[in-house]
């Protein structure tokens, strides 16, 4: 901490090549930070899935539909703990441009399999007890200032009703919030049977069923059962972990680990030249200085010490600043509008964050510290 002045007299030497620096770290931390939020909302709660839980689709196509017949036998199967069943509604409130997802869904099942969807207790009941009932995730509802009481209404895409027409009416009768973080609480839920009773056409049929199996160790082997209890049926199935389902999901549309590794890798080695160059400007233009240093006692350990912490001061007040700004941003809403379906600074990134610009400025100022400790004193004395 003694030299602390004697390093930020340094950065001020050159207050504008400083200050351009400074702000290439920033950007590219807040890119960061806003990368980092995507890529969570793009694996869809990959990382928060049930070990437990399986999804079983169509074979072919999670578009296709399943007999809702298959629950009875999905639940005879050895090792299966629980199941419900969901069914994709795809309607439109309002506006085509406001989206969220409805699903059709057997209330009680569906909400013991999913014990991150915090409901009270009398809202559960109320969802449990009224046909045309329904609950929204607190995001949704916050989006378009539902209250618990309102009547909502979707115009269907695909299910209209036996009379022709496209429009459906629920109860909000309760409202759910997740009780972690990256909890999706965008969801509108309501009865399938009430679905299924008033809908024009597809009477009997359901779009994927979830599955809790008794040993999270045995899923492979209850997956396998129950693929082979439809084999050479009209409709087998695909069963698989709840992860790998979500995982394949959210590739549909590419790689977004590697797409947005290759993007900040690629940012990020940008911002090490820029930093790099100035520290190399730096110490060329301190020759004389750090010659006088050494003279008056500086070993050659201390210079590289002393070169090294001014490029990561330099590196972590611009990461710190960076990632301060972007969670700020985050926090004040999804840029998108809502499509995403969770949007958040996840913690580890932050963390990770900081370790990154620790690393930018121990690899930016590496090269400049060496030159600097190598220096001697006779030839950086000739210059004066």
């Amino acid at each position: 901490m003694r030299f602390l002045h004697l390093i930020w007299s340094n950065l001020k030497r050159r207050k504008l090549r400083t200050l351009l620096t400074l702000l290439s770290i920033v950007v590219a931390f807040i890119l960061y930070g806003y990368l980092s939020a995507i890529a969570r909302a793009m694996d869809q709660g990959v990382s928060l899935a049930g070990a437990d839980r399986l999804i079983v689709r169509h074979r072919v196509s999670i578009t296709q539909p399943l007999p809702e017949s298959y629950l009875r036998r999905i639940l005879a199967i050895p090792g299966v703990q629980n199941a419900a069943h969901a069914s994709w509604f795809g309607g439109i409130y309002q506006d085509p441009r406001n989206f969220f997802a409805q699903m059709a869904i057997i209330p009680e099942a569906y909400l013991d399999l999913y014990p991150e969807f915090l409901l009270p207790a009398d809202q559960r009941l109320a969802f449990i007890r009224t046909r045309t009932g329904a609950i929204a995730g607190r995001r949704t509802a916050q989006k378009y200032g539902w209250n618990i009481g309102d009547r909502i209404p979707i115009q269907a895409t695909v299910w209209v009703r036996q009379n022709g027409e496209s429009a459906w009416e629920f109860d909000l009768v309760g409202i759910y919030d997740g009780a972690e973080e990256g909890t999706d609480t965008t969801n509108f839920y309501f009865h399938y049977d009430y679905l299924d009773e008033a809908r024009a056409f597809g009477q009997g049929l359901v779009g994927w069923y979830m599955v809790r199996v008794q040993d999270p160790d045995q899923a492979a082997t209850v997956a396998r059962l129950i693929d082979a209890e439809f084999a050479n049926s009209p409709q087998e199935t695909k069963t698989e972990t709840e992860g790998a389902f979500l995982r394949g999901w959210a590739q549909q549309i590419g790689d977004i680990t590697t797409i947005m590794s290759a993007i900040l890798s690629a940012v990020f080695f940008t911002i090490l030249l820029v930093t790099g160059n100035t520290m190399a400007q730096s110490v060329r233009e301190r020759t004389e200085e750090l010659g006088v240093l050494k003279a008056m006692g500086f070993d050659n350990l201390l210079t590289l010490a002393l070169v090294l912490a001014e490029s990561c001061l330099l590196a972590i007040l611009g990461g710190t600043a960076g990632l301060a700004i972007a969670w700020f941003l985050i926090a004040s809403g999804d840029p998108t509008g809502g499509a995403l379906p969770i949007f958040y600074f996840p913690r580890q990134n932050l963390l990770w964050g900081i370790l990154i610009a620790c690393g930018l400025g121990l690899a930016a100022g590496w090269l400049p510290a060496r030159q600097a400790m190598r220096l001697q004193i006779a030839e950086a004395l000739r210059r004066i």
